[in-house]
């Protein structure tokens, strides 16, 4: 698993859950992407990439598809307390 260079930013409250969980479930970055994708979600790699390291706002659309694509409650992933 690759380690993240970049210090998280703190442009949006959801990111470094949804990489956390992500990781937790071995789903690979890549993978996460294409089906999020094919659920409708239309984002890139870069974009995704900088959404799970905070350095741009997620979508409401983005938001509700990595929930249901995690398998948690939206709320859960704006949790503050899992760190």
């Amino acid at each position: 698993m690759k380690l993240r260079k970049k210090a998280y930013g703190d442009a949006n409250m959801v990111g470094k859950n949804i990489e956390r969980l992500r990781k937790e479930k071995g789903i690979k970055q890549k993978d996460f992407i294409a089906k999020m994708q094919i659920m409708g979600c239309d984002i890139n790699p870069t974009s995704y990439s900088k959404l799970e390291g905070q350095s741009r706002s997620a979508t409401d659309k983005e938001i509700f598809f990595a929930a249901k694509l995690l398998g948690v409650k939206i709320e859960e992933l704006f949790s503050a307390e899992i760190e």
